[in-house]
């Protein structure tokens, strides 16, 4: 008898123990070849071909067991195991697929198979749930083709608009529309669901993405909290110049402006406590040419902070800050999403917890750094979350790995937490 079962058989109540970790390592691999790197990560943006291949692939796993497919107009896509009342609101669990270009294999993914894995358990074992159980897709997580990120849970729940989300458009100036369209051609069996349909509780199983875990040698995290976040883009206008000829004296560089706002903005956010998360994660400067002063740069702010009042207070004066520092060079500055702080509330965290512990997995409470749709599906229904180590926290990156023991533990207790709530 394997290990698994022999803990189910000697706590029979258990569902966690269903979960079978083989199967669940093999959907990773088997999602992760979509769009798979040289280095071992993926490039699955959203909308893309790619996205379009792993939903068919998620699709036929679905349609194998039984279970029903719906999309909304924003191209979330769900798949739903039926409950014993088929008309009570249904326990949701889910993330995304789509990834960063050079990402990993188990950021959002580890989610969506989280989920579908406990659905596949029990309906291979026979279990029942008072409710339905769905898993939810949610599209557009990333934001790297399609900015900002979290736009498929922020149309769902009204956080934003549908109509300016689908004229949203990628570098190349496709917009959401015309992309949403193959994917949603990818299920031509799915019903078509209205957005903001109820939900009885959402859950979400996610890498750490944080070196904590891994530290203390805890399989599971039990997140209380998601911290805020402002975004910035920050426009420089400079004039170009010959780099061979013009005194420093004469110059309005870009360049040589920005790095002073930058400077002076990376002041600002220092903390002794290192709480604060600041970043410039793009810069595009303008000619770009060896020999000419820059005369326009471009860049974003990404600032986040669990107290709301810190974010306000430094936030508010990013725009004055930069203004001081790039003169004699106008300045523009745009905010361009801000997630205040989600605390989750404490009897799911409670669910959560108590779902560790009966599956004798040591845990610990922790905040999350990073976003995630269940901060924006907390608008709409009571959201908790799981978090499993990632190798030296590092995610984001074609180097992200979880071992298949971690993703067990996780889904389990996910499971634990799921039947909990579903038959609430």
């Amino acid at each position: 008898m394997t290990d698994t079962a022999s803990q189910s058989a000697a706590r029979p109540n258990l569902v966690g123990p269903l979960i079978d970790e083989a199967r669940l390592w093999d959907r990773h691999e088997t999602l992760g070849a979509i769009g798979g790197t040289a280095k071992g990560g993926v490039n699955r943006q959203a909308l893309t071909g790619e996205e379009v291949e792993a939903r068919k692939l998620i699709a036929g796993w679905a349609k194998e067991l039984g279970f029903s497919i719906a999309s909304d107009p924003i191209g979330n896509m769900f798949i739903r195991r039926e409950g014993t009342d088929p008309d009570a609101a249904p326990v949701v669990s889910g993330s995304h697929i789509d990834t960063q270009p050079t990402g990993g294999k188990y950021d959002g993914a580890f989610g969506v198979l989280a989920a579908f894995e406990v659905l596949e358990a029990l309906e291979r074992n026979g279990v029942k749930t008072r409710r339905p159980l769905e898993v939810g897709i949610w599209m557009n997580e990333e934001g790297s083709r399609f900015q900002p990120g979290c736009v498929g849970s922020g149309v769902f729940t009204g956080r934003k608009n549908l109509d300016e989300t689908l004229a949203m458009t990628d570098r190349a100036g496709i917009s959401v529309r015309d992309a949403l369209q193959p994917c949603l051609a990818a299920t031509p069996d799915a019903e078509a669901r209205p957005l903001g349909t109820p939900i009885h509780a959402y859950l979400e199983a996610h890498i750490e993405q944080g070196p904590r875990l891994e530290a203390e040698g805890l399989q599971i995290g039990v997140v209380t909290s998601i911290q805020g976040m402002r975004r910035f883009e920050i426009d420089i206008e400079g004039e170009e110049a010959h780099a061979g000829t013009t005194p420093r004296a004469n110059r309005k560089d870009a360049l040589s402006a920005a790095v002073r706002v930058i400077t002076a903005l990376e002041e600002l956010m220092h903390d002794p406590d290192d709480v604060v998360r600041f970043t410039v994660g793009r810069m595009e400067v303008s000619p770009g040419s060896p020999n000419v002063v820059p005369g326009h740069v471009h860049f974003t702010i990404d600032f986040r902070h669990p107290d709301m009042d810190v974010l306000k207070e430094r936030g508010d004066a990013v725009e004055r800050i930069a203004k001081e520092k790039a003169a004699p060079c106008p300045v523009t500055v745009k905010g361009f999403g801000t997630n205040p702080p989600v605390h989750f509330p404490k009897e799911i965290v409670d669910i959560v917890r108590r779902g560790a512990e009966r599956l004798e997995l040591p845990s610990m409470d922790m905040p999350s750094g990073a976003g995630h749709d269940a901060g924006l599906i907390s608008a709409v229904a009571p959201v908790g979350m799981v978090f499993v180590p990632c190798e030296r926290g590092i995610s984001h990156n074609e180097l992200e790995r979880a071992s298949a023991s971690d993703l067990a533990a996780g889904a389990r207790v996910l499971a634990e937490a799921m039947v909990e709530l579903a038959n609430s």
